[in-house]
């Protein structure tokens, strides 16, 4: 029996299915791990998708007849469209009221984040040149490719392969792959390290975020019964999903070649977190529940976590070793933490937010899908996602705008 026309064999889609919850299993229990307070949370299930992909990749290739990068690509973006469509959802109800109080102070600093990496990765490029690198342009696609990994930016990362010369497609990938591992990693930690460093009082901080995100007027409650498409909430979840995918898909140009140059646009990601966004805040359409329960979103946004980590994970640990120098993952380190702690400290000392508030943006800065999910845990509380929901829009924006300005002026 075989399903894609022979493509696939029954047996290679068992394997497959095999493996996603085997590593899911291993993940986890490694994400449970605790040192000194910090863990890897969901993570883990990164760590071991790496390592999977380093050590039988291959033989998951052949069961799958060549597949495989399809099949990952599958199971990463449909883990993204959970998990942001879930944010969405649980951030809606307060989101325009925190960013009607708080817009300048998300939009500086995204760009104050994205700024500084784009300067830290502009300092890599001109300390090649300084050790000997010869080919100039091979290092500015490699360490592109490396800043849009440490800021784990898939738009970024297309938009430099687009802008790049064609004979360097590939290295600005090995750059994506060698920054991304930290680039997840290393924003995960920071937003478990900071709250100890300081030594946060995580009751007052909760209190602190209710207050800037409590500010929106109350809206009148409909009195009446709504009607329920199924009980789970899985059609307006399903719903918003759609309409995510769709304004995602539309693209503006950015050059006078129009559509057939480089192009911005909110892709998966950022259409189904502005779905969701709205269908959250309204609550409803007519008499037409439009939320889905709390427990299904957090379900969603668990699994779609998952999915994604462990997608990018498989992917990313099949060339990691073969294309792995030293002197690159110190880069993408730096282009990693150099934006986190700038963001912190000018968030924490010039716009004086709270710590939770703080941590919620910089992960939205960062684009850090993965760093959100272990905030949440860490803060205790659901609404750090309109924290992340408000600042990721102007970092999305400015990451892959900054990326192509690399390679214009390099």
């Amino acid at each position: 029996m075989s399903l894609f026309g022979g493509v696939i064999s029954l047996s290679g889609v068992t394997f497959l299915m095999f493996c996603v919850l085997a590593i899911a299993a291993i993940g986890y229990m490694l994400g449970r791990i605790t040192i000194k307070g910090i863990s890897l949370g969901t993570a883990g299930v990164f760590i071991v998708a790496i390592v999977f992909g380093c050590l039988f990749y291959d033989k998951l290739d052949a069961q799958l007849g060549g597949f495989t990068k399809n099949a990952l690509k599958i199971i990463e973006n449909l883990g993204l469209i959970l998990f942001v469509s879930s944010v969405g959802f649980i951030a809606g109800p307060k989101f325009f009221g925190n960013m009607k109080k708080n817009f300048k102070s998300y939009v500086v600093l995204g760009l104050v984040i994205i700024v500084a990496g784009g300067i830290a990765a502009a300092g890599c490029i001109g300390i090649g040149r300084l050790t000997g690198e010869a080919d100039f342009e091979r290092l500015t696609a490699m360490v592109v490719g490396l800043f849009s990994g440490s800021l784990t930016s898939t738009p970024a990362f297309s938009a430099a392969k687009e802008a790049i010369n064609p004979n360097y497609e590939d290295i600005v990938s090995v750059g994506y792959g060698i920054a991304y591992i930290f680039g997840v990693i290393g924003v995960v930690l920071f937003v478990q390290l900071i709250p100890k460093l300081t030594k946060a009082n995580m009751d007052e901080e909760r209190k602190k975020l209710s207050q800037v995100s409590g500010g929106e007027e109350a809206k009148k409650e409909y009195t009446g019964k709504l009607i329920e498409m199924d009980s789970f909430g899985i059609m307006p979840f399903a719903l918003a999903a759609v309409l995510g995918i769709l304004i995602g898909m539309i693209k503006i140009p950015l050059t006078s070649k129009g559509l057939d140059g480089t192009t911005f646009s909110l892709t998966t990601t950022g259409g189904c977190l502005l779905m969701a966004l709205i269908f959250g805040h309204f609550g409803r359409c007519g008499k037409v529940k439009l939320m889905p329960p709390t427990t299904t979103l957090k379900v969603f946004r668990e699994l779609g976590l998952m999915l994604f980590l462990m997608g990018a994970g498989i992917g990313g640990g099949a060339n990691f070793i073969a294309n792995f120098q030293i002197i690159y993952f110190v880069y993408g380190v730096f282009m990693t933490i150099i934006p986190m702690i700038i963001g912190f400290l000018f968030a924490k000392y010039v716009l004086k937010l709270s710590l939770l508030n703080n941590l919620g943006s910089i992960t939205g800065g960062m684009t850090s899908t993965p760093a959100l999910g272990t905030l949440i845990h860490v803060a205790g509380t659901e609404e750090i996602a309109a924290a992340y929901a408000a600042t990721y829009p102007i970092a999305l924006i400015s990451v892959v705008v900054v990326a192509q300005l690399l390679i214009i002026i390099f």
